[in-house]
């Protein structure tokens, strides 16, 4: 039964995504870049703004580089659910 249940669930996966070769291939390359890469680059955005904006004195400097922390977070997890989806449809084709 379970082994059904399997079958159903990649049946209708597979039914309702109608993803483009070349999304899928940007989500294969980005797979390939670890986790902590993004984290790892907004925290160093964090301190680079607060470099810019306190020692610098360049407020507008400052925001600028501190305006990119929310994207690369989003991009970091954006690349995890990708990673975490290949993961699950690898283990219903097996």
């Amino acid at each position: 039964m379970e082994m059904d249940d399997k079958n159903q669930m990649a049946q209708d996966r597979a039914d309702n995504v109608h993803e483009g070769k070349l999304t899928r291939a940007i989500e294969t390359q980005t797979a390939k870049i670890p986790s902590v890469s993004y984290l790892s680059l907004a925290i160093a955005s964090m301190g680079l703004s607060a470099f810019t904006s306190l020692v610098v004195k360049n407020r507008q400097l400052g925001n600028f580089f501190g305006l990119w922390v929310p994207s690369l977070l989003v991009i970091g997890i954006y690349n995890k659910l990708v990673k975490i989806e290949s993961r699950f449809d690898r283990q219903l084709l097996h």
